[in-house]
C-alpha cells in the first residue's frame, strides 16, 4: 500500500527507539493488603479496557516502592506497559498521577523514548500491523508469552515525531471522549444505586415522613408495604423461547463488567439456542466463582427491540421482575445483602463453585406499595436510559476510531498538514 508522504516514513528496529525492560523482582513475602498498588497483567488489561476502577488486590509498602524508585526507577507518565503473559498485548500508557509497581515477567516496560511518541506506539501495538509484529515476539504453546529479546527486534514504520504526535492526538481525542462518557456512566449508575439504597434500604422515599415503620414477618418495613420471598418478586431463569434457526445475539460471561450494568464487548451473533435466554429488562447474575464474587452483573438493554430474545452463557442466572420493576431488580441484584445470600449458597469443586438457585427462596425483601414502586421506576428508568444513550455514543466513537486507526498508523491517511491544538511541532 502506498503511503501519502511515504518518503517521510522510515523503518526502525524497536530497540533503537526506546528501552525495553521489566521490573525488579517482588517476592510474595513483600505483598501487603494496603500501600502502593502492585499490578499484574489483569490490572493492566483493565486499564487498557478503560475500566475506571482497577480491582487492585496486591500492594507493596511505601518504603519498598521508594527504595526501588531511587535505585532503579518506577513507571512514570508517558511510559508504556504491555501485558506479556496470559492475556497478551494489552498496552497502557501511564498518565500523570499514576503510581504503582508491577510484576516482573508478566508485563514489559517501554521507557526512555527517542524519536518515538509512546501514544503512537500504543496505537501501533493495537493495530493490524502491530499485532502481526507482536506474533513474532511470541513463544510457548500451552501458555504464550512475549520475550523482551524478541520485542526488541520488532520492526516499526514511523513518520517524523511531529506527525506521530498528530496521529496520536487524533486517536486520543476519541479515547478521551469515550473516557469522559464512561465517567458520566459511572456517576449515573452510582446515582441509581444511591436512589435504591435511600428508598428501599433506608426507607427515605418521597413522603416517608408520614409513614410509620412496622414489624411484618420478622422485618421492619414501611406501613402498607409487604414482605416477600425473592422467588415471589422475581422470576428466576424464566422460560423464554429462542428460535432454533438463524443467527441470534449471544453474550458470554466475559461480556459483563465487574462495576457496571453495561456489556463491555460487542454482542456476537451465533447459531443455536442452548444456554441462558433473556430479553431487554432482564438482569444477568453470575452464578460461578470468581465472576459473582468480582461483581459481574449486567442489565439487558442492548437488544434492538424489547421483542428480541438473546441467549448466552450457562453461567448466567436470569432475573426478571414479577412484582417489582426491571430497574429495581438490577439494583437489588447489585446489593451486598442479595449477593452475600447467593455466595453463601455456593457449592461444587473449589474454584468452580456455583450459586444454588434455592437460595433465592430463602431471601426476603420489602415489597413497596404500587405508588412508590411506580414513582421509583419512572425516576430510575431515566438514569438507565441515559446510561444506554452514553453507551451507544461510545460504541459509535469506538467504531469510528477503529476505522481510522489502521489508516493513520500505516500512513494511508496523511495528517502532516493538520494543525492540532496542543501538539508540539518540535521533538522534545
Amino acid at each position: 500500500m502506498d503511503r501519502l508522504g511515504s518518503r517521510e516514513w522510515t523503518q526502525y528496529i524497536l530497540r533503537d527507539l526506546c528501552e525495553i525492560t521489566s521490573s525488579k523482582r517482588i517476592f510474595a513475602s513483600d505483598y501487603l493488603s494496603e500501600g502502593v498498588p502492585f499490578y499484574r497483567g489483569k490490572e493492566i488489561t483493565e486499564k487498557f479496557k478503560g475500566e475506571l476502577e482497577v480491582s487492585t488486590e496486591l500492594f507493596i509498602s511505601r518504603a519498598k516502592y521508594e527504595e526501588i524508585k531511587t535505585k532503579f526507577g518506577t513507571p512514570k507518565a508517558g511510559d508504556l506497559l504491555l501485558t506479556s503473559v496470559g492475556t497478551l498485548g494489552s498496552p497502557y500508557v501511564l498518565r500523570h498521577g499514576d503510581e504503582f509497581y508491577f510484576k516482573d515477567g508478566n508485563i514489559t516496560w517501554f521507557r526512555n523514548f527517542k524519536n518515538l511518541e509512546s501514544r503512537f506506539l500504543y496505537y501501533w501495538l493495537v493495530s493490524r500491523e502491530g499485532r502481526a509484529e507482536l506474533k513474532k515476539a511470541t513463544i510457548g504453546s500451552s501458555q504464550s508469552a512475549y520475550t523482551i529479546v524478541l520485542l526488541k527486534e520488532l520492526k516499526i514504520n514511523l513518520p517524523p515525531l511531529p506527525t506521530q504526535r498528530r496521529i496520536a492526538a487524533v486517536l486520543s481525542a476519541y479515547d478521551d471522549l469515550i473516557a469522559n462518557n464512561q465517567r458520566r456512566i459511572a456517576i449515573l449508575e452510582e446515582l441509581a444505586r444511591s436512589l435504591y439504597r435511600e428508598w428501599f434500604v433506608e426507607f427515605r422515599f418521597p413522603g416517608y415522613e408520614g409513614v410509620a415503620i412496622v414489624e411484618r414477618d420478622g422485618m421492619r418495613v414501611p406501613e402498607g408495604w409487604g414482605v416477600v420471598r425473592a422467588t415471589d418478586a422475581l422470576y428466576i431463569n424464566p422460560p423464554t423461547k429462542v428460535p432454533r434457526a438463524g443467527l441470534k445475539p449471544f453474550l458470554s460471561m466475559g461480556g459483563l463488567s465487574e462495576i457496571s450494568m453495561l456489556v463491555n464487548e460487542e454482542v456476537e451473533y451465533r447459531e443455536g439456542n442452548s444456554g441462558s435466554k433473556f430479553k431487554n429488562g432482564d438482569t444477568l447474575f453470575a452464578r460461578i466463582t470468581p465472576c459473582l464474587e468480582n461483581g459481574k452483573t449486567g442489565f439487558v438493554q442492548f437488544l434492538t427491540s424489547d421483542t428480541d430474545v438473546a441467549f448466552g452463557s450457562t453461567e448466567f442466572i436470569v432475573l426478571r421482575s414479577r412484582t417489582l420493576c426491571p430497574e429495581m431488580v438490577y439494583l437489588l441484584a447489585r446489593s451486598d445483602v442479595f449477593r452475600d445470600n447467593a455466595i453463601k449458597s455456593m457449592s461444587g469443586a473449589t474454584g468452580r463453585q456455583r450459586v444454588q438457585e434455592k437460595c433465592f427462596a430463602q431471601f426476603y425483601l420489602a415489597q413497596p406499595d404500587t405508588e412508590t414502586l411506580a414513582l421509583f421506576s419512572s425516576e430510575a428508568s431515566l438514569l438507565f436510559k441515559a446510561i444506554k444513550t452514553l453507551a451507544e455514543k461510545n460504541a459509535n466513537l469506538r467504531r469510528t476510531r477503529d476505522l481510522l486507526l489502521p489508516r493513520l498508523v500505516s500512513g494511508e491517511l496523511d495528517v502532516s498538514e493538520l494543525e492540532i491544538a496542543g501538539v508540539p511541532e518540535e521533538a522534545a
